[in-house]
């Protein structure tokens, strides 16, 4: 008994304020799950003080735009018909649910983003020197050269831009790979290259669908940079006249809300031989990340440029009937043990997801997270 009476909770000891100052330098969203497991009040605490929002906003400012309104979707009864108190308990959970998940979830991985090519501001022999080229790797396929050309300029500052579709309207991108084309079929063997480069990221400015957009390829029709919202825009970084693929790091990962990557080549270092005119010629391009998709997904309401972020958990079958198989067996130690072995020999990432989804207590129900007028 005395050892009960011995034992102090640090954060009614400290308050409230000093126990967030302590909690918000917590960089990991699996350590404030752990947190919020110590205890029913520091699990309170944790959800009151939205403490998985603010590290989520922490790592990625790109969705500050996503507020704290949350609703289920509408085959479940709205909470709108219970008591005011516990509405608002309901909504603070589901929060720190959306945001606890879409924070654990947004950790960078080695894998082309890009899905599509949209449009070149311009292209001097379409398409056999079109944009579609340099979704490829390499600078030749078969018996023909595999490149996007820009058409010839006097001057050496004009910039040319390349516009992308990602693999989902939600990416996490890390770095972006250029690769210049060599003109082996010229003589001295040119290297087309930008002298520099940068990267924009963002959405439709017009409710427009972005595979529209890409039928408009066949007709070589140009989408103009009003056409979209730039959400990110990165640092410009030299770009070297070398044959190989190029890689430009991110300052830090960005969460791209949208899917839509625009490459900026500024100004050009190379003068064609037979015109005298100056090109930029780029044969692959790769925007290196992980899409967030299918558990999360954004709809972008046009013109405003609200977004409205939704979650929809795909538990896996195993995961969820052993979950289910818990609660329902949570008094069979010997069913419990089996089930914990079972997911061990699936592995540790396995396993560190089901008790994620067991601390969060993750329904399959889609939920959905607006943004208001902040």
């Amino acid at each position: 008994m005395s050892e009960v009476k011995n034992k102090v909770d640090f954060i009614q000891l400290l308050g409230p304020d000093m126990s967030i100052k302590i909690l918000t330098h917590l960089d990991d969203p699996c350590d404030l799950i752990r947190v919020s497991a110590v205890s029913s009040s520091w699990h309170r605490f944790v959800i009151e003080q939205g403490l998985c929002k603010q590290l989520c906003l922490k790592m990625f400012p790109e969705i500050s735009g996503v507020a704290h309104i949350v609703e289920l979707d509408n085959i479940i009864e709205p909470l709108i018909n219970t008591l005011g108190s516990y509405v608002n308990w309901e909504s603070l959970k589901r929060i720190h649910r959306v945001y606890a998940f879409l924070a654990s979830g947004l950790t960078p991985m080695r894998k082309n983003c890009i899905s599509k090519s949209i449009s070149a501001s311009s292209t001097d022999n379409y398409p056999e020197e079109s944009i579609l080229h340099t979704l490829e790797p390499g600078d030749r396929t078969q018996y023909r050269a595999s490149y996007w050309s820009s058409k010839g300029e006097s001057h050496p500052s004009v910039p040319e831009t390349l516009v992308y579709k990602l693999a989902s309207k939600l990416c996490l991108v890390t770095e972006i790979y250029v690769h210049p084309f060599q003109a082996y079929f010229q003589h001295g063997f040119p290297i087309y290259s930008a002298k520099a480069v940068r990267f924009r990221m963002g959405h439709p400015r017009h409710p427009m669908e972005l595979e529209s957009a890409v039928d408009k390829m066949a007709t070589n029709d140009v989408l103009g940079d009003n056409q979209f919202i730039w959400t990110y825009t990165s640092p410009e970084f030299p770009m070297f006249q070398e044959n190989r693929l190029q890689k430009f790091k991110l300052p830090e990962p960005v969460l791209c809300i949208g899917g839509v990557l625009l490459v900026e080549l500024l100004g050009r270092v190379q003068k064609q031989e037979m015109d005298e005119l100056f090109y930029i010629c780029i044969s692959h391009v790769q925007a290196m990340g992980r899409s967030i998709s299918p558990e999360f997904d954004v709809k972008i309401h046009h013109p405003s440029g609200k977004c409205t972020l939704k979650y929809c958990p795909q538990i896996d079958c195993y995961v969820s009937s052993s979950t289910s198989s818990q609660r329902s067996d949570s008094s069979n130690p010997s069913r419990l043990r089996t089930i914990t072995s079972n997911i061990m020999q699936r592995g540790v990432r396995r396993w560190e997801q089901f008790l994620l989804s067991a601390l969060l207590g993750t329904a399959t129900d889609p939920v959905v997270v607006d943004n208001d007028d902040q």
